[in-house]
């Protein structure tokens, strides 16, 4: 089918920065270029604006892009230059969402997949392994370091330069289902590493929101908190109104002394005087020394907490009743 340059030129105003145009027009290694780096950093969309009428003549097979009566492509210090940057970016990119991964391995083979790209637009290619080599071994010779990204693409660069040759004519194209299949795969590839770091990033900043979130509810908190503490302890050190009239106890003006002895008889805390002395006369049988010889460290000693116990709770309570 044809290609028709209103349509190209429609394509590249609505997608253009996602190469839309070039889909169209069969160059997918252009495209991908502009998918993965939006239209060339924006300034290769522009560019392209140029292009469009020698590409749909190229596509439509009444023009030749470029002279091919060379064996070799010329070289083009703009292909070059395209090479390092995105072969820069693409080790930047690498380093970022792949920090997993040792760095002697991950930037030299993105660096090298990126200048691969650029070298595969239009009808020209070079020699992958040529281009990853030379990258291993500049990546290798910086050890890997994130700054060596730049001459890690700019040895990678100049190795596709010197292996570049012009893509063989006649190829069969295939379908446009799996053209855009491929392109998916590639883009999801490029993207999902840094989809995933910043899945992880947002879970991060959540967990720092939360914990600032539950500081924050703690400061708000903090005045209610010590005047409950305050009410307590003045509680405890000025006596229970309740205790003073003889009735029963609220939770709150229980002394630790009085709880202590709740949980010595057995008792939940505020029973009444007819319970504490029933417990207090069943458990003195239970632990009397002369019943415990057996064990009478034991019982001797509970013998006494059951009496303190006994005195904590019935003392109050008999002398409120001898002033009433």
């Amino acid at each position: 089918m044809a290609k028709r340059l209103l349509v190209a030129y429609g394509l590249w105003v609505l997608g253009g920065p996602l190469g839309l145009h070039h889909i169209y027009l069969g160059r997918d290694s252009h495209a991908l270029l502009w998918m993965l780096t939006l239209g060339g950093f924006g300034g290769g969309w522009l560019w392209d604006f140029w292009h469009l009428p020698g590409w749909v003549a190229a596509a439509n097979g009444t023009g030749v892009p470029g002279d091919r009566s060379r064996t070799v492509p010329a070289l083009s210090p703009l292909r070059l230059a395209g090479q390092v940057m995105v072969g820069i970016y693409f080790g930047l990119v690498a380093a970022l969402g792949l920090p997993w991964v040792p760095a002697l391995l991950a930037q030299p083979l993105a660096v090298g997949l990126g200048v691969q790209l650029v070298s595969s637009v239009g009808d020209q290619t070079a020699e992958a392994p040529s281009i990853l080599a030379a990258a291993f071994l500049a990546s290798l010779l910086f050890q890997g370091r994130v700054l060596a990204v730049l001459p890690t693409s700019l040895a990678a660069s100049i190795a596709a330069q010197r292996h570049r040759r012009y893509k063989p004519r006649g190829m069969p194209r295939p379908r446009l289902a799996a053209r855009l299949y491929h392109l998916g795969l590639a883009c999801l590839a490029f993207t999902a590493p840094l989809a995933c770091r910043g899945v992880f990033g947002a879970v991060g900043v959540l967990g720092t929101l939360s914990a600032l979130l539950r500081a924050a509810t703690e400061l708000l908190l903090l005045p209610l908190r010590a005047s409950w503490l305050l009410a307590e302890v003045l509680g405890f050190a000025g006596g229970s109104p309740a205790r003073e009239h003889g009735s029963s106890f609220e939770p709150s003006s229980w002394s630790e002394r009085q709880q202590r002895a709740y949980e010595v008889l057995g008792l939940p805390a505020g029973s009444s005087a007819e319970d504490v002395h029933r417990s207090y006369r069943e458990l003195v049988k239970v632990w009397h020394p002369d019943h415990n010889r057996h064990r009478a460290e034991e019982a001797e000693r509970r013998f006494i907490e059951l009496q303190e116990a006994y005195e904590e709770l019935a003392g109050p309570r008999r002398a409120a009743a001898a002033a009433g």
